[in-house]
C-alpha cells in the first residue's frame, strides 16, 4: 500500500522543504549567539559580523592568558630554554592577532 501523499504538489513539497532548512538554520544561529543575517542579501551582516569577531577577541584573549599562566608556572630553566622561547613566540603571535582584532572591531 503507497504511503499518503504529504503534499498535493511538488511545488508544496518544496515549499516545506525550504521552511524547514531555513528554520534549523536559525537555530543554527541562535544557538552560536549570533544576530540574525538581514532579510535583505543585498545588505551587510555587520552587526553579526561585529559579534562573531568579539567572540573571538574573547576566546583568543582566553588562550592568550591560559599560555601566559602556563608560562609563569614553569621554571626559569624552562623560561629560558628553547621551548620557553618558542612558547613565548607563540603568545606574541596571539597578541598579535587580537592586535589585528582590535584593528578590525574599532
Amino acid at each position: 500500500m503507497p504511503q499518503p501523499r504529504k503534499h498535493d504538489t511538488p511545488a508544496a513539497r518544496q515549499a516545506a522543504y525550504r521552511a524547514r532548512t531555513e528554520a534549523a538554520r536559525s537555530v543554527q544561529l541562535a544557538e552560536r549567539g549570533l544576530p540574525a543575517l538581514p532579510s535583505i542579501p543585498t545588505m551587510p551582516g555587520t552587526p553579526r559580523w561585529n559579534a562573531a569577531l568579539q567572540d573571538v577577541t574573547q576566546r583568543l584573549t582566553t588562550v592568550r592568558d591560559e599560555m601566559q599562566d602556563y608560562f609563569d608556572a614553569r621554571s626559569e630553566t624552562w623560561q629560558e630554554g628553547e621551548r620557553g622561547e618558542e612558547h613565548q613566540e607563540r603568545i606574541a603571535s596571539v597578541e598579535a592577532l587580537l592586535e589585528a582584532l582590535s584593528d578590525l572591531t574599532a
